[in-house]
């Protein structure tokens, strides 16, 4: 569900883009975050809590929280929330805390 109209605010809606989610190709719009993209295709759980496995979906779609940490072209704990959506991009469900990647 995105909001087409709305009566005071204006949106710029970008071109349609492809990208994957868990392996299943989903379309969103350049410009959009991964998380309004997902939300708008239908998926409510970005992941689930480490402790008890609750789903978790999203929340304050500011950047503060962990609600929405996921994997986005191999990246751990992306928040999707404040993310821009890219064409291929390339984004799944993360389990427990994420895999923290070495650097050189």
């Amino acid at each position: 569900m995105r909001v087409i109209q709305h009566p005071i605010l204006h949106f710029q809606r970008g071109r349609e883009i492809k990208f994957t989610f868990n392996g299943r190709e989903l379309t969103g719009y350049e410009g959009e975050t991964i998380a309004a993209a997902l939300h708008a295709s239908g998926v409510r759980a970005l992941g689930h809590s480490p402790r008890l496995n609750r789903p978790r979906g999203f929340f304050c779609a500011t950047g503060n929280c962990s609600s929405c940490l996921m994997k986005v072209n191999g990246i751990a704990n992306v928040r999707v929330c404040i993310t821009p959506l890219q064409e291929g991009a390339v984004v799944e469900v993360q389990k427990g805390k994420g895999d923290i990647l070495a650097t050189d």
